[in-house]
């Protein structure tokens, strides 16, 4: 079998990635979205090819013999972007650190190298593969040069391969009469003259029967060209010829092709590790498998290391107790397994040995639990975790309690870094203290392909489990002193430690829904669908698939003649602010947005719902996530309560399914008050807005007053309306442009309201000014309770990304500082229940609204702990208030 070689036309692929992925950055705020697709693409194509050799063909800045042969060479084309420019020698970085000679040479251009290469290949009888996204390649196809043409889109890689008959078979004309086909059409991206008029069909056409421009320039009647064509190439001759040398790859490059050094690439190379980790590509590192004892011990900053310990694994009942007998501890390092919703195994460390205690025929899930029950109930022992909600959830399922949470490496780490989109101890391992640990899904596979620690091999087990253990006891240290150098230490020890237990505890409670009642509204809500479908069809005059984007499109902009709004690649758009222009031209567009709405109710909230109800509770039993927003809001999932809609009818008859479960039971609900404006009052220190809120003002109402300069009492549904748009929006750095959409008003009215409002509420363009500049400095803002938010777009060259950053930095402390004061109400509510030992639970927060069920005697005392709690949370300028209402459904609460 003949070697391989890969080739990498470098500025094609880094092209191609930085447009095909969206902007990225790291912790730095350097973008890296070029640097990270061109990395998956030569990855992949060195997985998928098994290359003996690799090299990589870059583009230099110095004019080559084409320009000087052509001043209009490229001489249209856009200069790189400084985004992509920035990674270019980083790319580079990353390729020197795999051991991948890189190849460029002044006054030629990267397809000659790629060209010339490819012809020594062809003289070696090696297989080359060359890995490009320019189609002008193609020419150089034959049976041993392959050509991998690659497309990027949206993150997602494409790429088609084409030897010599690959390029007969979709193109007609062999790879050298490619270059002719070029010659006539030209190409606006290299400014190629090419025949004025002749396009790619016609070219191509012309080609396959004369097979070169030469044989075409001979006879152009002998190959039927006539009229307004055969002028054409009359008059474009010379640009031609001129076309045909520009567009040819010089394949006689004067460069040394060093074999032998193509052949020492190395993926998994110290140095790579080092690369990565410096530009934050987590995933890459995982992915690669690096090995993190050898390429962290070469790593200078590295501090820590594993201890050394010994391992003994347990699978016998009474090895198990006589072990726990021993542990005389006042802390517990552990880590749960569990696969499915079933125990595998329980990890600990005692002293110097890391323990495994695994299900087997001797050692059963109850007797195990039962084994570790008086460690977890113990309020004495503090239990050291990774992830700990899901534990405390799991035993509670089994009927299991859980005391004494100390550390959670997970949450202290969300804190330090909340940007993170994984934090497994894998990651955190990197991130915190330079070691590598070997990811759970590449040991344990995930989905279908997952397997049990029991189909470890020996060796394995023990690494991943000792260095899982090793890693968490560190981590505590670690993670708790940088939590007290960012003077964070009490946001998570008083806030988010203990949000822990609540979060569990609403998760095992649950929410108990009617579901008779829901199976109702379900079925009015097909029955809708249904009705809908129908007059659809007859507005159209056809049946059609109304979900299809392309059908519908048809539809409305060809068989019904609306006008069109905006097109995509693929076809007309039907997007919701394309309905939103289109209303009142035809009665269908009113019919498909509530079809679009009620189908979409349907499946998240009729199907959705009745899918997640609990067989034996009858409750829905949400999962709440603390360590997905970077604002510091909790989410939630399967399903979603935090999105369930309110503003539209069918909407708000979802929360009638919400009820107290049993006769006897209600539901309190509190919500704040305007949250977010009394956070931006104080913070600001705008006494016009305090004031307002001190005297109790609709503050919608002072606003409209203040700024248009009318008594309060003149002020009309419609002023009020614009008023609170404006203060919701202000800090959300919204502009006159979008106020004028929102409004419907001129952007000059927009831009004199924006002004009006700033000049009454000067503490607020004070602190506008101000935020924005200490986040650019420092590169983060925060909130009251000290939750930082790192803001890297806002070193970035790109104007649209700088702005975005802005508006992150004016939000992030109102919004995260609200989401802050929700979680420590959250805690203070729990422990006032338990406190007083009410029957009362809380079992859901959505935004800034509380929920608890609770006995009707109980009802006056939940009403006023709960309006307590969340009022005095934290004592500000412009004071909390919190309404509470009590009833038998959410519906009714609100």
């Amino acid at each position: 079998m003949a070697e391989k070689l890969m080739i990498i036309d470098g500025n094609s692929i880094a092209n191609r990635a930085f447009y095909g992925i969206r902007l990225l950055t790291n912790k730095d705020g350097i973008p890296t979205n070029a640097v990270y697709g061109f990395m998956k693409i030569l990855l992949k194509n060195i997985a998928d090819i098994a290359p003996d050799y690799v090299t990589v063909a870059f583009d230099l800045s110095a004019p080559t013999f084409r320009h000087k042969m052509f001043d209009g060479y490229k001489a249209q084309r856009k200069g790189m972007p400084d985004e992509l420019r920035v990674q270019m020698p980083i790319i580079k970085e990353v390729i020197s650190a795999m051991q991948i000679p890189i190849l460029e040479l002044e006054g030629y251009e990267a397809d000659d190298i790629i060209g010339t290469i490819s012809a020594l290949c062809e003289e070696k009888g090696i297989e080359c593969g060359i890995i490009t996204g320019d189609k002008d390649d193609l020419q150089l196809a034959s049976q041993l040069t392959k050509i991998y043409l690659t497309t990027t889109s949206k993150g997602s890689t494409v790429t088609d391969i084409y030897d010599d008959a690959a390029v007969l078979a979709k193109y007609g004309v062999t790879p050298t009469e490619f270059i002719d086909v070029k010659a006539l059409m030209g190409d606006t991206s290299d400014n190629i003259p090419g025949v004025m008029g002749i396009g790619e069909k016609t070219a191509l056409t012309l080609i396959q029967n004369a097979k070169s421009i030469e044989n075409l320039y001979s006879d152009l009647s002998s190959f039927g060209v006539k009229g307004a064509t055969f002028t054409k190439l009359e008059n474009s001759k010379e640009n031609a010829y001129l076309s045909k040398q520009l567009a040819t790859i010089d394949r006689k490059v004067p460069i040394t092709a060093d074999f032998d050094a193509m052949h020492a690439f190395d993926c998994k190379a110290k140095e790579l590790y080092t690369v990565l980790k410096k530009y934050d590509f987590r995933s890459l590192i995982s992915k690669l498998g690096l090995t993190g004892e050898e390429a962290c011990a070469n790593t200078e900053d590295t501090k820590y290391s594993l201890p050394e310990v010994s391992f003994v694994l347990i699978e016998d009942e009474i090895q198990l107790k006589e072990i726990l007998a021993q542990y005389k501890s006042d802390t517990f390092v552990y880590k749960i397994y569990a696969q499915s919703n079933a125990l595998q195994a329980i990890s600990f460390k005692l002293e110097n040995t890391v323990y495994l205690a695994m299900c087997s025929l001797l050692l059963s899930e109850k007797s195990m639990l039962e084994a570790f029950l008086p460690i977890f109930e113990s309020d004495k022992i503090t239990k050291i975790a990774h992830a700990a909600k899901e534990d405390i959830v799991f035993l509670a399922g089994r009927g299991f309690g859980y005391t004494q949470l100390g550390f959670d490496a997970e949450i202290a780490a969300y804190i330090l870094e909340p940007s993170l989109s994984r934090y497994d101890l894998s990651d955190l391992a990197q991130s915190f203290l330079s070691l590598y640990l070997e990811d759970r899904e590449s040991v344990l596979g995930k989905g279908k392909k997952a397997i049990t620690l029991l189909e470890l091999e020996q060796d394995k087990l023990q690494s991943f489990v000792t260095g899982e253990i090793c890693v968490l006891e560190l981590l505590k240290d670690v993670l708790e002193g940088k939590l007290k150098e960012n003077e964070q230490f009490h946001l998570y020890a008083d806030i988010e430690l203990p949000l822990i237990s609540v979060l569990a505890d609403m998760q095992i409670n649950g929410f108990a829904v009617d579901k008779d009642r829901l199976d109702e509204l379900n079925q009015m809500l097909a029955e809708r669908i249904d009705a809908l479908t129908q007059e659809i069809y007859a507005d159209a005059g056809c049946e059609f698939n109304i979900n299809s984007t392309k059908q519908l499109g048809e539809i409305l902009f060809e068989t019904l003649g609306l006008r069109v709004v905006k097109k995509t690649k693929t076809g007309y758009s039907t997007d919701a602010s394309v309905l939103d222009k289109l209303r009142g031209q035809h009665p269908i567009i009113e019919k498909i947005i509530e079809y679009r709405l009620i189908s979409k109710i349907k499946s998240t909230y009729g199907d959705g719902l009745l899918a997640v109800i609990h067989p034996d509770t009858g409750r829905i039993h949400s999962c709440f996530n603390q360590t997905v927003t970077v604002t510091g809001r909790i989410s939630s999932t399967e399903p979603n309560m935090q999105n369930i809609p309110v503003r539209h009818p069918l909407g708000r008859e979802i929360r009638k399914m919400f009820v107290a479960q049993g006769e006897d039971m209600y539901l309190v609900d509190a919500d704040y008050s305007q949250i977010e404006l009394r956070v931006l009052a104080h913070i600001a220190q705008d006494q016009n807005m305090i004031d307002a809120f001190k005297n109790n003002a609709d503050i919608h109402a002072k606003t409209a007053s203040e700024v248009l300069h009318i008594p309060i009492e003149d002020v009309t549904a419609a002023q009020r309306s614009a008023a609170k748009a404006v203060n919701f929006g202000i800090v959300y750095g919204i502009g006159q442009f979008s106020l004028s959409q929102d409004l419907k008003i001129s952007v000059s009215e927009a831009k004199a309201y924006i002004d009006g409002y700033l000049s009454y509420y000067s503490g607020i363009a004070s602190y506008m000014e101000r935020v924005k500049k200490e986040a650019a400095e420092q590169g983060y803002v925060t909130t009251l309770f000290g939750r930082r938010r790192y803001i890297p777009e806002l070193k970035s060259t790109n104007f649209n990304l700088r702005a975005f950053g802005e508006r992150v930095a004016l939000n992030t402390p109102i919004q995260g500082t609200a989401a802050d004061i929700i979680k420590l109400a959250m805690v203070r509510v729990y422990r006032r229940l338990k406190q007083e030992k009410l029957k009362a639970r809380l079992i859901l927060q959505v935004h800034d609204e509380l929920i608890i069920e609770c006995p009707k005697n109980e009802l006056e005392a939940v009403c006023e702990l709960l309006k307590y709690e969340m009022e005095n949370v934290i004592s500000l300028d412009a004071a909390l208030k919190a309404d509470e209402k009590y009833g038998k459904s959410w519906y009714e609460t609100k």
